[in-house]
């Protein structure tokens, strides 16, 4: 009980150091929060296996919270970061930097696909081909695109479509030479919903695209699978 009550201790502060440094200002960062990272993560993880007895369930545990900073967010991320946001203006696109230190595109539907459809739209695609040219530019990240659906028809119709409009992105990107193995794709139909799906303008918030870029702190194990 006494090693159980250390090892959430330890979590928890591991969780907390963690997100103090993804806070930090990209005019401080790069090399600073690639340290900090590794430096929270093997503390932890030597922690957590110390209180664990060296268990298999402890090695697991320790990389799980020693992996949670992985990770940076360089002057190339913030480049990428400036482009895209640029590319987005007036258009809806949101373009923002998350707490583990990832490039966040959130697109909405009346932007990237009609209703019930995967196509993408017209006005959708000038922003990727700007995206695609700024992935060109920067080819050690890695891109995870995620399909959303509001609540409108059933699971059944909701996830493949969700899936398929991140297909739609990934193909597209690839078509204009980011390399496909970089881009991972994920759908989720409406079971993460953003607003309420009781409303028309709520639906429409709930139908989406989000499209995570992320520079890994060890480049070596930043296959996309």
């Amino acid at each position: 009980m006494k090693n159980y009550r250390q090892l959430v201790w330890v979590s928890f502060a591991g969780l907390l150091l963690a997100g103090c440094a993804a806070e930090r200002p990209v005019q401080q960062d790069t090399g600073r929060g690639a340290a900090i990272g590794g430096a929270v993560g093997a503390v932890i993880g030597n922690l957590v296996g110390k209180n664990t007895n060296g268990t298999l369930a402890g090695a697991a545990l320790g990389a799980v919270v020693g992996g949670g900073t992985s990770y940076i967010w360089s002057s190339k991320m913030q480049q990428q970061k400036a482009a895209m946001e640029q590319a987005a203006q007036g258009t809806g696109v949101t373009v923002t930097q998350t707490p583990d230190n990832q490039l966040k595109l959130e697109v909405p539907s009346d932007i990237s696909f009609a209703v019930g459809k995967a196509d993408i739209q017209p006005n959708f695609a000038p922003i990727l081909n700007k995206f695609a040219t700024s992935l060109s530019t920067n080819a050690t990240t890695t891109i995870r695109v995620v399909g959303h659906t509001d609540s409108t028809g059933s699971a059944a119709i909701n996830n493949p479509l969700s899936v398929n409009r991140a297909a739609s992105v990934r193909d597209y990107l690839a078509a204009r030479g980011v390399q496909s193995t970089r881009i991972s794709i994920d759908g989720v139909g409406s079971s993460q919903s953003v607003a309420s799906n009781d409303t028309v303008e709520g639906r429409a918030r709930n139908r989406r695209v989000e499209i995570f870029v992320a520079e890994s702190a060890n480049p070596t194990n930043s296959s996309v699978k």
